[in-house]
């Protein structure tokens, strides 16, 4: 039996923007690794295909939502991987303690999972580079045009500075160390949105409002630039204000919701340092920067008191 894992992950800047350029260059992203992972086993059956135990956490209506996409996923993974279904199939059980919700890369942690109990199985002889290859034709059932983030922090692990490949190449990934891990709230809205049709309107957006969306585009590399060096420095006040920051950005492009807007308000208010969407927006999860155990579970316990779904993690470990 093959088995395999992949990290949950949360965007601390870039989503939407990650997909677009600004003067001619792709416009980067830091994503950060949580300490939650998702677990894939793989165990060869008589039957042809594949069949699947999903027996993720997950929160109400997500696993109904991305069944088709999820199917499509799988799809592709194994057929990247070159191996042939059609008189002896396999069996594929997902579980661990990431939840899915959407915002912390669960379809990405399940696709590297499944590239690597296949891998496994199958003595493929991938290194990490190619299991990320391969969560990333996964994540085309899921997003139609990843921009590879997810599948290379649900990979690699760690903070990653991401910057996507123009003209077809290769993308830029550079590791961002932390001087000492820092503690981070995650709370769901309890929505799941669909990334394809976010993404949609967020492009249609950009192609009616050009000029308007050039300025937010600017906007944004200040940001991520600031914030890379805020990282680097573990200037942390910095990052959260940043991370409002960016936020607001998110508002702008409409990919925000009441919820969303609920949360970010509470978690600021019991002191968070910094609170925004991560992930696709219009639902999904919201992160919160709470740096010191008795700060997150302050923010922590002041979110679950409204009603949302909360659990707490660290980044830079």
């Amino acid at each position: 039996m093959g088995k395999g894992s992949g990290y949950g992950k949360s965007i601390l800047f870039g989503e939407h923007f990650v997909l677009y350029e600004y003067k001619g260059e792709a416009l980067p992203a830091i994503a950060a690794a949580i300490g939650s992972s998702t677990e894939c086993y793989v165990r060869r059956i008589s039957s042809p295909g594949w069949k699947l135990t999903d027996s993720r956490p997950a929160v109400p209506g997500y696993k109904s939502k991305k069944m088709e996409e999820q199917r499509v996923s799988i799809d592709n993974v194994v057929r990247f991987a070159g191996i042939d279904l059609s008189e002896q199939g396999i069996h594929i059980a997902l579980g661990g303690r990431l939840v899915c919700a959407s915002g912390v890369g669960a379809s990405a942690a399940s696709c590297t999972a499944l590239a690597r109990a296949l891998n496994d199985e199958f003595k493929l002889g991938w290194d990490d580079h190619q299991v990320n290859a391969a969560s990333f034709e996964g994540e085309k059932g899921y997003h139609g045009t990843p921009s590879g983030i997810d599948n290379t922090v649900a990979t690699f692990g760690g903070i990653v500075w991401f910057q996507r490949g123009t003209s077809g190449g290769p993308p830029t990934v550079e590791t961002i160390k932390l001087k000492e891990p820092t503690e981070l709230v995650i709370a769901s809205s309890g929505i799941t949105a669909s990334t394809k049709e976010v993404v949609g309107d967020v492009r249609r957006m950009k192609e009616e409002k050009t000029n308007w969306f050039e300025q937010i585009l600017e906007d944004y590399k200040n940001i991520v630039e600031a914030g890379r060096q805020g990282l680097e420095e573990m200037d942390l006040r910095l990052i959260g204000l940043l991370m409002n920051q960016n936020h607001n950005l998110l508002i702008e492009i409409g990919v925000t919701c009441d919820e969303i807007e609920e949360i970010v308000g509470v978690a600021r208010k019991a002191g968070a340092w910094g609170a925004k969407v991560t992930g696709t927006g219009r639902g999904g999860n919201v992160i919160a920067l709470t740096p010191g155990r008795a700060l997150q579970r302050d923010v922590a316990g002041t979110i679950e008191q409204r009603g949302y779904s909360v659990w707490t993690t660290r980044i830079g470990v």
